[in-house]
């Protein structure tokens, strides 16, 4: 089992979560991004860069996806092609993407996607806070003890 993360959008408090996970657990995570980043240097720590352009991280993240890898991830559509790969996705903030709760999500973003389009202000993320910081924390740590 592996553990991906689409990295460029990725909050550093949520990467140094998982630098330290994969310390304790020596999990192999793999951090991909269209940029450079500084990582601990591990041999079960790597970094794929990848080239600059859209969903670059999320088709090479797919490529090497394996059933029961799980990945970290703010963007839903990767997450539901992960899903169906068989694989488990969990946002940084904490939340567990599911089969049963997905394509709800994916009609949400189209849908806030057509307001911004039309014109309409849909405002962003609130702020990473502490909660979501220890539901992320929490649902990392269960998947770890299931593997």
């Amino acid at each position: 089992m592996k553990i991906w993360v689409d990295a460029d959008a990725c909050p550093g408090v949520v990467k140094n979560i998982l630098f330290k996970a994969s310390d304790r657990t020596r999990v192999e995570l793999a951090i991909v991004a269209n940029h450079p980043m500084k990582i601990p240097q591990r041999n079960y720590i790597k970094f794929l860069q990848v080239s600059p352009g859209f969903d670059e991280a999320d088709n090479r993240i797919l490529e090497l996806l394996d059933k029961g890898d799980l990945v970290i991830t703010a963007d839903i559509p990767l997450a539901a092609q992960v899903l169906e790969k068989g694989g488990y996705a969990l946002n940084p903030r904490g939340h567990l993407y599911s089969k049963e709760s997905i394509q709800e999500q994916l009609k949400m973003r189209e849908f806030k996607e057509s307001l911004r389009d039309s014109g309409i202000d849909t405002g962003g993320p609130a702020a990473m806070n502490q909660k979501n910081t220890s539901n992320f924390a929490n649902h990392l740590n269960k998947w770890l003890s299931n593997i």
